[in-house]
Protein backbone atom coordinates (compact mmCIF):
# COMPACT_ATOMS: atom_id res chain seq x y z
CA UNK A 1 0.00 0.00 0.00
CA UNK A 2 1.42 3.54 -0.77
CA UNK A 3 1.32 5.32 2.11
CA UNK A 4 2.66 8.99 2.54
CA UNK A 5 5.58 9.96 4.89
CA UNK A 6 4.09 11.27 7.35
CA UNK A 7 1.35 8.86 7.58
CA UNK A 8 4.15 6.09 7.92
CA UNK A 9 5.29 7.86 10.71
CA UNK A 10 2.17 8.53 12.72
CA UNK A 11 1.43 4.40 11.80
CA UNK A 12 4.92 3.64 13.47
CA UNK A 13 3.80 5.63 16.35
CA UNK A 14 0.63 4.23 16.86
CA UNK A 15 1.84 0.43 16.43
CA UNK A 16 4.81 1.35 19.12
CA UNK A 17 2.67 2.57 21.27
CA UNK A 18 0.49 -0.39 21.11
CA UNK A 19 3.06 -2.56 22.37
CA UNK A 20 4.07 0.13 25.11
CA UNK A 21 0.11 -0.43 26.07
CA UNK A 22 0.28 -4.30 25.72
CA UNK A 23 3.27 -3.98 28.78
CA UNK A 24 1.52 -1.55 31.25
CA UNK A 25 1.94 -2.89 34.60
CA UNK A 26 -1.18 -2.74 36.13
CA UNK A 27 -2.95 -4.59 32.99
CA UNK A 28 -0.23 -7.27 33.68
CA UNK A 29 -1.13 -7.60 37.59
CA UNK A 30 -4.81 -7.83 36.58
CA UNK A 31 -4.30 -10.49 34.50
CA UNK A 32 -1.73 -12.44 36.69
CA UNK A 33 -3.66 -11.64 40.27
CA UNK A 34 -7.09 -12.72 40.94
CA UNK A 35 -9.25 -13.54 44.49
CA UNK A 36 -12.56 -15.45 44.21
CA UNK A 37 -13.78 -16.51 47.35
CA UNK A 38 -11.22 -17.66 49.75
CA UNK A 39 -8.49 -18.92 47.04
CA UNK A 40 -6.03 -15.95 45.72
CA UNK A 41 -4.20 -16.52 42.25
CA UNK A 42 -1.10 -15.83 41.90
CA UNK A 43 -0.26 -16.59 37.90
CA UNK A 44 -0.86 -20.22 37.64
CA UNK A 45 -0.55 -20.61 41.48
CA UNK A 46 -3.84 -21.20 43.57
CA UNK A 47 -3.15 -20.07 47.47
CA UNK A 48 -5.58 -20.76 50.55
CA UNK A 49 -6.10 -17.54 51.99
CA UNK A 50 -7.57 -19.54 55.15
CA UNK A 51 -4.40 -20.38 55.67
CA UNK A 52 -2.97 -16.88 55.53
CA UNK A 53 -2.72 -14.71 58.28
CA UNK A 54 -0.50 -11.72 56.52
CA UNK A 55 0.38 -10.55 53.08
CA UNK A 56 3.41 -8.44 52.72
CA UNK A 57 4.77 -6.71 49.73
CA UNK A 58 8.16 -5.53 48.48
CA UNK A 59 10.20 -5.64 45.27
CA UNK A 60 11.63 -2.60 43.20
CA UNK A 61 12.02 -1.50 39.62
CA UNK A 62 10.87 0.50 37.01
CA UNK A 63 7.34 -0.68 36.69
CA UNK A 64 6.69 -1.65 40.48
CA UNK A 65 4.80 1.59 40.90
CA UNK A 66 2.08 0.30 38.84
CA UNK A 67 2.35 -2.74 39.64
CA UNK A 68 2.19 -2.20 43.22
CA UNK A 69 -1.01 0.40 42.82
CA UNK A 70 -2.75 -2.31 40.92
CA UNK A 71 -1.93 -5.18 43.32
CA UNK A 72 -4.00 -3.65 45.65
CA UNK A 73 -6.83 -2.71 43.65
CA UNK A 74 -7.00 -6.86 42.46
CA UNK A 75 -6.77 -8.04 45.98
CA UNK A 76 -9.28 -5.40 47.55
CA UNK A 77 -9.75 -3.63 50.67
CA UNK A 78 -11.63 -6.41 52.18
CA UNK A 79 -8.24 -8.55 52.25
CA UNK A 80 -6.06 -5.51 52.78
CA UNK A 81 -7.31 -5.15 55.88
CA UNK A 82 -8.52 -8.75 56.66
CA UNK A 83 -4.95 -9.85 56.10
CA UNK A 84 -2.89 -7.13 57.46
CA UNK A 85 -1.45 -6.52 54.28
CA UNK A 86 1.58 -4.16 54.30
CA UNK A 87 4.85 -3.27 52.38
CA UNK A 88 7.65 -1.03 50.84
CA UNK A 89 8.61 -0.76 47.00
CA UNK A 90 11.29 1.29 45.63
CA UNK A 91 10.41 2.97 42.74
CA UNK A 92 11.64 6.05 41.28
CA UNK A 93 11.30 9.10 42.64
CA UNK A 94 8.88 10.50 39.72
CA UNK A 95 6.63 7.13 39.78
CA UNK A 96 5.63 7.89 42.98
CA UNK A 97 1.30 7.62 43.81
CA UNK A 98 -0.87 7.64 47.03
CA UNK A 99 -1.45 4.16 47.84
CA UNK A 100 -3.37 2.33 50.90
CA UNK A 101 -0.88 -0.38 52.23
CA UNK A 102 1.76 -0.69 50.34
CA UNK A 103 4.37 1.99 50.87
CA UNK A 104 6.14 3.51 47.86
CA UNK A 105 9.68 4.35 48.54
CA UNK A 106 11.58 6.76 46.37
CA UNK A 107 14.55 5.24 45.71
CA UNK A 108 16.33 6.98 43.41
CA UNK A 109 15.83 10.40 41.46
CA UNK A 110 14.12 10.70 38.28
CA UNK A 111 16.63 9.95 35.39
CA UNK A 112 19.20 8.77 37.31
CA UNK A 113 19.93 5.27 37.38
CA UNK A 114 22.11 4.50 39.69
CA UNK A 115 21.89 2.96 43.19
CA UNK A 116 21.00 5.89 46.27
CA UNK A 117 21.59 5.77 50.34
CA UNK A 118 17.82 6.45 50.10
CA UNK A 119 17.53 2.74 47.99
CA UNK A 120 19.61 1.26 50.61
CA UNK A 121 17.65 2.64 53.70
CA UNK A 122 14.45 0.84 51.65
CA UNK A 123 15.90 -1.85 51.02
CA UNK A 124 16.58 -2.28 54.49
CA UNK A 125 13.55 -1.98 55.58
CA UNK A 126 12.34 -5.10 53.31
CA UNK A 127 15.17 -7.39 54.85
CA UNK A 128 13.77 -6.66 58.32
CA UNK A 129 10.12 -6.91 56.81
CA UNK A 130 10.85 -10.03 55.82
CA UNK A 131 12.70 -11.39 58.58
CA UNK A 132 10.26 -10.80 60.84
CA UNK A 133 7.39 -12.88 58.67
CA UNK A 134 5.91 -16.34 59.97
CA UNK A 135 4.72 -19.80 58.42
CA UNK A 136 1.51 -18.65 57.95
CA UNK A 137 2.49 -15.48 56.22
CA UNK A 138 2.93 -14.91 52.32
CA UNK A 139 5.45 -12.75 50.94
CA UNK A 140 4.49 -11.16 47.52
CA UNK A 141 7.72 -9.63 45.39
CA UNK A 142 7.49 -6.98 42.76
CA UNK A 143 10.13 -7.78 40.40
CA UNK A 144 10.78 -5.49 36.86
CA UNK A 145 14.07 -3.78 35.09
CA UNK A 146 15.68 -1.25 37.19
CA UNK A 147 15.41 -3.21 40.02
CA UNK A 148 19.53 -3.06 40.04
CA UNK A 149 19.64 0.44 41.16
CA UNK A 150 16.95 0.38 42.91
CA UNK A 151 17.50 -2.56 45.12
CA UNK A 152 20.53 -1.53 46.56
CA UNK A 153 22.56 -3.35 49.54
CA UNK A 154 26.56 -3.62 49.50
CA UNK A 155 27.69 -6.60 51.35
CA UNK A 156 29.04 -5.08 54.27
CA UNK A 157 32.96 -3.55 54.00
CA UNK A 158 31.72 -2.08 50.62
CA UNK A 159 30.99 0.99 50.21
CA UNK A 160 27.56 2.51 47.50
CA UNK A 161 29.56 4.91 46.38
CA UNK A 162 32.43 2.08 45.57
CA UNK A 163 29.99 0.31 43.82
CA UNK A 164 28.83 2.77 41.71
CA UNK A 165 32.05 4.04 40.84
CA UNK A 166 32.77 0.26 40.02
CA UNK A 167 29.59 0.04 38.12
CA UNK A 168 30.63 2.93 36.00
CA UNK A 169 33.98 1.70 35.12
CA UNK A 170 32.76 -1.55 34.11
CA UNK A 171 30.51 0.16 31.55
CA UNK A 172 33.41 2.18 30.45
CA UNK A 173 35.74 -0.81 29.55
CA UNK A 174 33.07 -2.42 27.43
CA UNK A 175 31.63 -5.26 30.37
CA UNK A 176 28.65 -6.97 29.45
CA UNK A 177 25.21 -6.74 31.14
CA UNK A 178 26.23 -10.46 32.36
CA UNK A 179 29.44 -9.30 33.50
CA UNK A 180 27.99 -6.67 34.92
CA UNK A 181 25.44 -8.23 36.95
CA UNK A 182 27.72 -11.03 38.01
CA UNK A 183 29.54 -8.30 39.86
CA UNK A 184 26.38 -6.32 41.39
CA UNK A 185 24.88 -9.86 42.95
CA UNK A 186 28.06 -11.15 44.63
CA UNK A 187 28.72 -7.53 46.07
CA UNK A 188 25.01 -7.15 47.39
CA UNK A 189 23.04 -8.81 50.14
CA UNK A 190 19.75 -8.91 48.47
CA UNK A 191 21.02 -9.43 44.75
CA UNK A 192 21.16 -13.12 43.19
CA UNK A 193 18.73 -14.18 46.19
CA UNK A 194 19.74 -12.62 49.07
CA UNK A 195 15.93 -10.99 49.51
CA UNK A 196 14.74 -14.53 49.36
CA UNK A 197 17.18 -16.42 51.47
CA UNK A 198 16.56 -13.61 54.21
CA UNK A 199 12.21 -14.10 53.78
CA UNK A 200 11.27 -16.29 57.01
CA UNK A 201 7.43 -16.24 55.56
CA UNK A 202 5.88 -19.84 54.14
CA UNK A 203 5.78 -18.70 50.78
CA UNK A 204 7.25 -15.84 48.94
CA UNK A 205 5.99 -15.52 45.41
CA UNK A 206 7.75 -13.25 42.83
CA UNK A 207 5.57 -11.43 40.04
CA UNK A 208 8.29 -10.64 37.58
CA UNK A 209 8.37 -8.02 34.22
CA UNK A 210 10.99 -9.32 32.58
CA UNK A 211 13.22 -6.40 30.72
CA UNK A 212 15.99 -9.20 29.44
CA UNK A 213 16.45 -10.54 26.58
CA UNK A 214 15.71 -14.27 26.82
CA UNK A 215 13.70 -13.61 30.61
CA UNK A 216 16.77 -14.94 32.37
CA UNK A 217 15.06 -14.48 35.88
CA UNK A 218 18.48 -14.74 37.63
CA UNK A 219 19.74 -11.37 35.16
CA UNK A 220 16.38 -9.42 35.98
CA UNK A 221 16.78 -6.67 38.89
CA UNK A 222 19.72 -9.25 39.21
CA UNK A 223 17.63 -11.73 40.64
CA UNK A 224 16.84 -10.64 44.20
CA UNK A 225 14.46 -14.19 44.67
CA UNK A 226 16.78 -16.04 42.67
CA UNK A 227 18.65 -18.04 45.48
CA UNK A 228 22.21 -19.15 45.25
CA UNK A 229 23.10 -16.80 42.54
CA UNK A 230 25.08 -14.41 44.40
CA UNK A 231 28.09 -16.15 43.50
CA UNK A 232 31.98 -14.97 44.11
CA UNK A 233 33.65 -16.20 41.44
CA UNK A 234 31.94 -15.31 38.46
CA UNK A 235 32.53 -11.76 39.56
CA UNK A 236 36.15 -12.70 40.81
CA UNK A 237 36.71 -13.66 36.90
CA UNK A 238 34.83 -10.39 35.94
CA UNK A 239 37.31 -8.22 38.05
CA UNK A 240 40.53 -9.66 36.56
CA UNK A 241 39.48 -9.95 32.95
CA UNK A 242 38.53 -6.15 32.91
CA UNK A 243 41.68 -5.15 35.53
CA UNK A 244 39.77 -3.75 37.75
CA UNK A 245 41.63 -4.67 40.89
CA UNK A 246 43.76 -1.76 39.63
CA UNK A 247 41.49 0.40 41.35
CA UNK A 248 41.04 1.07 44.75
CA UNK A 249 37.30 0.29 44.97
CA UNK A 250 38.38 -3.11 42.50
CA UNK A 251 41.14 -3.88 44.79
CA UNK A 252 38.45 -3.80 47.82
CA UNK A 253 35.82 -5.94 45.82
CA UNK A 254 38.17 -8.70 45.37
CA UNK A 255 39.34 -9.24 48.56
CA UNK A 256 35.89 -9.13 49.91
CA UNK A 257 34.93 -11.59 47.53
CA UNK A 258 38.21 -13.69 47.98
CA UNK A 259 37.55 -13.95 51.64
CA UNK A 260 33.58 -14.83 51.03
CA UNK A 261 34.75 -17.63 48.71
CA UNK A 262 36.95 -18.90 51.32
CA UNK A 263 34.56 -18.82 53.70
CA UNK A 264 31.86 -20.16 52.23
CA UNK A 265 34.63 -23.61 51.14
CA UNK A 266 34.61 -24.26 55.07
CA UNK A 267 31.12 -23.82 55.91
CA UNK A 268 28.75 -24.44 52.76
CA UNK A 269 24.85 -24.43 52.66
CA UNK A 270 22.34 -24.11 50.96
CA UNK A 271 22.53 -20.75 49.94
CA UNK A 272 26.03 -21.33 48.37
CA UNK A 273 24.76 -23.55 45.81
CA UNK A 274 22.90 -21.72 42.68
CA UNK A 275 19.55 -22.70 41.84
CA UNK A 276 19.58 -23.98 38.34
CA UNK A 277 15.76 -24.05 37.72
CA UNK A 278 15.20 -20.19 37.75
CA UNK A 279 11.58 -21.19 37.48
CA UNK A 280 11.34 -24.60 40.31
CA UNK A 281 10.10 -23.96 43.61
CA UNK A 282 12.70 -23.92 46.05
CA UNK A 283 13.36 -23.46 49.94
CA UNK A 284 15.48 -21.83 51.70
CA UNK A 285 17.50 -22.21 54.82
CA UNK A 286 13.60 -21.43 56.74
CA UNK A 287 11.69 -23.32 55.11
CA UNK A 288 9.86 -20.65 53.12
CA UNK A 289 8.56 -21.62 49.68
CA UNK A 290 10.44 -19.78 46.43
CA UNK A 291 8.09 -19.07 43.34
CA UNK A 292 8.71 -17.05 40.51
CA UNK A 293 6.24 -16.26 37.93
CA UNK A 294 6.74 -14.39 34.62
CA UNK A 295 3.74 -11.98 33.59
CA UNK A 296 5.28 -9.91 30.93
CA UNK A 297 8.78 -9.81 29.09
CA UNK A 298 9.43 -8.16 25.10
CA UNK A 299 7.23 -10.58 23.50
CA UNK A 300 4.28 -9.30 24.70
CA UNK A 301 5.08 -5.81 23.65
CA UNK A 302 6.04 -7.10 19.91
CA UNK A 303 3.03 -8.89 19.88
CA UNK A 304 0.91 -6.09 20.86
CA UNK A 305 2.24 -3.90 18.29
CA UNK A 306 1.56 -6.80 15.67
CA UNK A 307 -1.76 -6.86 16.49
CA UNK A 308 -2.02 -3.11 15.75
CA UNK A 309 -0.12 -2.99 12.77
CA UNK A 310 -2.61 -5.95 11.51
CA UNK A 311 -5.27 -3.31 12.32
CA UNK A 312 -3.85 -0.53 10.32
CA UNK A 313 -3.11 -2.82 7.25
CA UNK A 314 -0.05 -4.08 7.49
CA UNK A 315 1.61 -7.22 6.81
CA UNK A 316 4.17 -7.37 9.27
CA UNK A 317 7.30 -9.56 10.38
CA UNK A 318 8.06 -10.08 14.51
CA UNK A 319 11.33 -10.20 16.48
CA UNK A 320 11.48 -10.43 19.94
CA UNK A 321 14.17 -9.73 22.50
CA UNK A 322 14.65 -14.12 23.22
CA UNK A 323 18.43 -13.36 23.17
CA UNK A 324 21.23 -10.71 24.06
CA UNK A 325 22.43 -8.23 20.63
CA UNK A 326 25.26 -7.18 19.96
CA UNK A 327 26.35 -3.06 19.13
CA UNK A 328 24.11 -0.85 17.98
CA UNK A 329 26.12 -0.26 14.70
CA UNK A 330 25.68 -4.17 14.21
CA UNK A 331 21.58 -4.09 14.83
CA UNK A 332 21.14 -0.85 13.58
CA UNK A 333 22.75 -2.33 9.94
CA UNK A 334 20.36 -5.55 10.56
CA UNK A 335 17.85 -3.24 10.42
CA UNK A 336 18.72 -0.90 7.21
CA UNK A 337 19.40 -4.04 5.73
CA UNK A 338 15.91 -5.64 5.96
CA UNK A 339 14.75 -2.19 5.38
CA UNK A 340 16.04 -1.72 1.92
CA UNK A 341 14.46 -5.65 1.51
CA UNK A 342 10.93 -4.83 2.19
CA UNK A 343 11.12 -1.15 0.36
CA UNK A 344 12.13 -2.77 -3.31
CA UNK A 345 10.58 -6.40 -3.23
CA UNK A 346 6.85 -8.04 -2.15
CA UNK A 347 5.88 -9.24 1.12
CA UNK A 348 6.11 -7.11 4.65
CA UNK A 349 5.69 -3.94 4.91
CA UNK A 350 6.28 -3.70 8.58
CA UNK A 351 9.09 -5.53 10.73
CA UNK A 352 8.32 -4.93 14.75
CA UNK A 353 11.49 -6.22 16.86
CA UNK A 354 12.65 -5.92 20.37
CA UNK A 355 15.81 -6.26 22.11
CA UNK A 356 18.69 -4.29 24.01
CA UNK A 357 21.89 -3.71 21.86
CA UNK A 358 24.80 -2.46 23.36
CA UNK A 359 26.48 1.30 23.09
CA UNK A 360 30.46 1.44 22.81
CA UNK A 361 31.45 4.61 25.26
CA UNK A 362 33.51 7.66 23.50
CA UNK A 363 35.74 9.07 26.11
CA UNK A 364 34.31 10.94 28.67
CA UNK A 365 35.76 14.18 27.93
CA UNK A 366 34.22 13.37 24.27
CA UNK A 367 31.00 11.86 25.51
CA UNK A 368 27.41 13.52 24.13
CA UNK A 369 23.94 12.94 25.18
CA UNK A 370 21.98 10.45 23.96
CA UNK A 371 20.85 6.38 24.82
CA UNK A 372 20.97 3.01 22.85
CA UNK A 373 17.79 3.94 21.11
CA UNK A 374 18.89 7.00 20.10
CA UNK A 375 22.13 5.87 19.17
CA UNK A 376 20.70 2.84 16.95
CA UNK A 377 18.39 5.08 15.20
CA UNK A 378 21.67 7.70 14.47
CA UNK A 379 23.53 4.57 13.35
CA UNK A 380 20.85 3.67 10.58
CA UNK A 381 20.96 7.28 9.29
CA UNK A 382 24.94 6.97 8.96
CA UNK A 383 23.95 3.24 7.39
CA UNK A 384 21.29 4.49 5.14
CA UNK A 385 21.03 8.20 3.83
CA UNK A 386 18.15 7.33 1.56
CA UNK A 387 14.88 6.75 3.94
CA UNK A 388 11.41 7.41 1.10
CA UNK A 389 9.18 5.37 1.66
CA UNK A 390 10.75 4.10 5.23
CA UNK A 391 10.10 5.09 9.07
CA UNK A 392 11.98 3.49 11.67
CA UNK A 393 11.09 4.07 15.48
CA UNK A 394 12.84 3.02 18.50
CA UNK A 395 12.20 3.62 22.19
CA UNK A 396 12.96 2.37 25.51
CA UNK A 397 9.48 0.79 27.22
CA UNK A 398 10.40 2.55 30.31
CA UNK A 399 10.29 5.96 28.63
CA UNK A 400 14.41 6.06 29.20
CA UNK A 401 16.85 6.38 27.02
CA UNK A 402 20.33 7.02 28.49
CA UNK A 403 20.66 10.15 30.74
CA UNK A 404 18.00 11.84 28.77
CA UNK A 405 14.23 13.08 28.87
CA UNK A 406 13.65 10.90 25.76
CA UNK A 407 12.55 7.51 25.46
CA UNK A 408 14.24 7.57 22.01
CA UNK A 409 14.63 8.45 18.46
CA UNK A 410 12.52 8.36 15.19
CA UNK A 411 13.96 8.93 11.35
CA UNK A 412 12.07 8.67 7.99
CA UNK A 413 12.65 10.91 4.79
CA UNK A 414 11.33 14.05 6.97
CA UNK A 415 14.36 13.90 9.41
CA UNK A 416 16.98 12.98 6.44
CA UNK A 417 15.51 16.02 4.69
CA UNK A 418 16.03 17.78 7.72
CA UNK A 419 19.53 17.17 8.53
CA UNK A 420 20.23 17.45 4.95
CA UNK A 421 19.37 21.00 5.49
CA UNK A 422 21.52 21.86 8.21
CA UNK A 423 24.26 20.27 7.10
CA UNK A 424 24.77 18.08 10.35
CA UNK A 425 27.19 15.73 10.10
CA UNK A 426 25.93 12.28 11.39
CA UNK A 427 29.09 10.04 12.17
CA UNK A 428 30.32 12.76 14.24
CA UNK A 429 27.41 13.01 16.59
CA UNK A 430 27.40 8.90 16.43
CA UNK A 431 31.41 8.76 17.24
CA UNK A 432 30.95 11.05 20.34
CA UNK A 433 27.18 9.39 21.42
CA UNK A 434 25.88 12.44 20.89
CA UNK A 435 22.75 11.51 18.92
CA UNK A 436 20.45 12.97 21.43
CA UNK A 437 21.81 16.46 20.18
CA UNK A 438 21.42 15.59 17.01
CA UNK A 439 17.83 14.34 16.94
CA UNK A 440 16.64 17.20 19.23
CA UNK A 441 17.59 19.97 16.55
CA UNK A 442 16.23 18.05 13.57
CA UNK A 443 12.59 17.06 15.47
CA UNK A 444 13.47 13.21 15.63
CA UNK A 445 12.94 12.84 19.56
CA UNK A 446 11.04 10.32 20.92
CA UNK A 447 9.50 11.91 24.18
CA UNK A 448 6.93 9.44 26.54
CA UNK A 449 7.74 10.71 29.98
CA UNK A 450 7.71 7.99 32.26
CA UNK A 451 5.65 5.08 31.24
CA UNK A 452 5.74 2.44 34.63
CA UNK A 453 7.10 -0.46 32.81
CA UNK A 454 9.78 -1.96 31.33
CA UNK A 455 10.49 -4.70 29.21
CA UNK A 456 13.96 -3.73 26.64
CA UNK A 457 13.22 -1.67 23.87
CA UNK A 458 10.87 -1.72 21.23
CA UNK A 459 11.38 -0.92 17.43
CA UNK A 460 8.96 -0.57 14.86
CA UNK A 461 9.81 0.34 10.71
CA UNK A 462 6.80 1.00 8.51
CA UNK A 463 7.33 1.05 5.04
CA UNK A 464 5.54 2.48 1.53
CA UNK A 465 5.19 0.42 -1.67
CA UNK A 466 6.64 2.17 -4.69
CA UNK A 467 2.83 2.13 -6.40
Amino acid sequence: MRRTPEQLRADALRIWRAGLDAVRSPQLIFDAVEVEGSTLRLGEEFIDLDAIDRIAVVGGGKAAAGMAVALEQALGPRLLKAKHVTGIVNVPADCLQPTDAIRLHAGRPAGLNEPTEAGVAGVREMLQLVSQLGPRDLCICLISGGGSALLPAPIEGFALADKALLTREMSARGATIEQMNAVRRALSSVKGGGLAAACKAGRLVALVLSDVPGDDLAAISSGPTILGHSQPQPALEVIANLSLANLEAGARAQMLLEQRLAAAATSPNSQNHANNDPTATVANDFGCRIENLLIGNNATAVDGAGVEAERLGYSHAMLSANAPEGLVEEVAAGIVAMARRMRDEPGPDCLISGGEPTVRLAPAAERGRGGRNQQLCLAALVEERDWRRLCLVSGGTDGEDGPTNAAGACIDELIAAELQRTKLDPRSYLARNDAYTLFDAVGGLLVTGPTHTNVCDLRVLTVSAKN
